[in-house]
Order: C-alpha cells, then sequence, then structure tokens
C-alpha cells in the first residue's frame, strides 16, 4: 500500500462511571409518620409510575380527616353567617364590628380546610371522597416513576418517619457516562466530541458523545465531563466503571495500514520499496491508530 493521508482521530484515555440524572433517581419517604402495613418490594424489583408500593396505617390519619370534615363543616355554616351580616350592614341593622368578625371567623376556618385538605392529598387521599362520611384508616405510598427498586429499608410493622427513606428507585432507561479527564487535557475537549469505551469485564465497545463539560477542577486536578449514551442498554446498571477514548482531533495526517508498520526490537518499522524488487527498513514513529490505520511521525524530507 501507499501512505496516504487520512483523518485519525488524536485521543484521550479516561475512566469513569454510569450514573443517571438526578430526575431519574428517587428516594421516597412517608408523607407522615405511620406504621407499615403492607409491602412486596424487593431489590432488583420493577415498578411501574403509579404503583403502590407500600400501605402505612396510623390513627393520625384519621384524626386528620375527621379535623377536615369538621373544618369543612364550620366553614358552610360560617359562610352563610358571614353572608347574612352582610345583608344586615346593608340595612344598617347591625354594627360593623359584628360584620368583621364575621368575616374573620368565615376566613379562618376557610385556611384552615383549605389547609387540611391539601395535608390529605399529600398523603393521597382524596377530600372530595370524604363528601359521605367515609374514613379511611390506611394509606398508599406510589412509585412516582417507573424503574427498579434499589434500596428496601423497611418491614412490616415497622414505624417510619417522614424523615426515614423508605425506598430508592432509579430509572435506568436513560443512563449517562460520567469521565474524569486531566487538567492538562481539558481544553482538548470540546461538546459533539465522541467517546468510545468499554464497561471492565467486556470487550464490546460502546460510543457516547460529549454533552457537558464542568467547570471545577477537583483536588486530583481532574474535570468532570457528561457524557450521553449512543445507544441505550438495559442491562448496564448505574455506578458500572469503564475505560474510554474522547477524539480529540480530525486533521488529516500521513498514515498507513496497522498492519504495515512493523514493530522490531521496541522500534518501529516500514518496509520502503527501492524500485529494485526489494525494500528497504525505515525507523519510524507513529501516533494514535484508529479504523484499522496509524497515523505515521516519518523522517524530514521523506
Amino acid at each position: 500500500g501507499k501512505i496516504e493521508k487520512r483523518v485519525v482521530s488524536n485521543t484521550i484515555k479516561v475512566n469513569g462511571a454510569l450514573d443517571v440524572p438526578p430526575q431519574n433517581l428517587v428516594t421516597i419517604s412517608a408523607p407522615l409518620g405511620g406504621f407499615v402495613k403492607q409491602t412486596d418490594l424487593l431489590q432488583g424489583m420493577k415498578v411501574k409510575k403509579g404503583q403502590v408500593i407500600a400501605i402505612l396505617e396510623h390513627p393520625d390519619y384519621i384524626q386528620l380527616q375527621q379535623d377536615y370534615l369538621d373544618a369543612k363543616n364550620q366553614r358552610e355554616f360560617l359562610e352563610l353567617e358571614y353572608k347574612r351580616q352582610q345583608d344586615l350592614a346593608a340595612d344598617n341593622v347591625n354594627a360593623a364590628k359584628t360584620l368583621q368578625q364575621a368575616k374573620a371567623n368565615y376566613m379562618s376556618t376557610k385556611a384552615k380546610a383549605e389547609g387540611l385538605s391539601a395535608r390529605l392529598k399529600m398523603i393521597n387521599i382524596n377530600p372530595e371522597s370524604l363528601e359521605d362520611g367515609e374514613i379511611k384508616q390506611s394509606i398508599s405510598i406510589v412509585a412516582p416513576l417507573s424503574g427498579y427498586v434499589t434500596q428496601v429499608n423497611v418491614n412490616l410493622g415497622m414505624y417510619v418517619n417522614p424523615t426515614d427513606v423508605m425506598f430508592k428507585i432509579v430509572d435506568t432507561s436513560h443512563l449517562h457516562a460520567e469521565v474524569q479527564v486531566f487538567e492538562k487535557d481539558i481544553t482538548k475537549v470540546k461538546i459533539g466530541q465522541h467517546m468510545r469505551f468499554t464497561l471492565l469485564n467486556e470487550t464490546k465497545q460502546r460510543l457516547a458523545e460529549v454533552y457537558l463539560i464542568g467547570r471545577e477542577i477537583s483536588p486530583e486536578r481532574t474535570v468532570r465531563v457528561h457524557c450521553h449514551l449512543e445507544e441505550e442498554d438495559l442491562s448496564m446498571i448505574p455506578g458500572m466503571y469503564f475505560s474510554g477514548l474522547i477524539e480529540v482531533g480530525n486533521q488529516p495526517m500521513p498514515a498507513a495500514t496497522e498492519s504495515a508498520v512493523v514493530n522490531y526490537d521496541g522500534k518501529n518499522y516500514l518496509f520502503v520499496s527501492n524500485g529494485k524488487n526489494s525494500f528497504d527498513l525505515m525507523e519510524i514513529k507513529i501516533g494514535v491508530t484508529d479504523s484499522g490505520y496509524t497515523e505515521l511521525i516519518l523522517p524530514e524530507g521523506f
């Protein structure tokens, strides 16, 4: 073959791990403390968004519903009283103080009822379902997204506080690659460049694209670079380590097929034809190898 100008990418060696964006990792806690009545979750199980993953019970749930119904009924009475006092005030029958007191009582009770309604919605109880007086003894905890369970920290009968982590669920459908690039190489990295990487204990090469470049240097003098995978694979798990190469250059360089370069005694050579059906051995230096071609650093004057 012949030496020819080819685009042989310069690369930077990097190491990193697979990760998920914050919106794909959820920590689930109880909005209001209670005892675990039911849960079937195990680590590794797949759940769907909206699926009931635990049921809690506590007397406070009953009390909260009673307080809401009392406030709601009181609000309706005070609303009628407030309107009656408005009518009387229009006819100059009552004092302004009486009207103001009626308005204060109504607005206070209205705010209390709305606050209790919001708290009921937080524990997945629809206030409108209490119109017929049916009070629930337990509440349901549902999955906020679809994914896989990575942590289960509860068991039946256990009391959980609002600050306790009950479960962790991760959606692995949008994994990304986080790599650490040394300070000396970070100026070569640009958004849109490609990275080839291989998971540990694998030989399959995967592709990703540089999406974000960090703006902070760690104590180890590295910068975090965020890459998006070109192909999703559900078999991959967050936290998996990999080694990779970021392609940072694409200038045409003298290159020959990889098999044309001969390594002997720690040096690299090419066999160059002298036109007499024989070949001379020429020492060269080589750069990077890409797609079967090796970059050549040739002697001056060649």
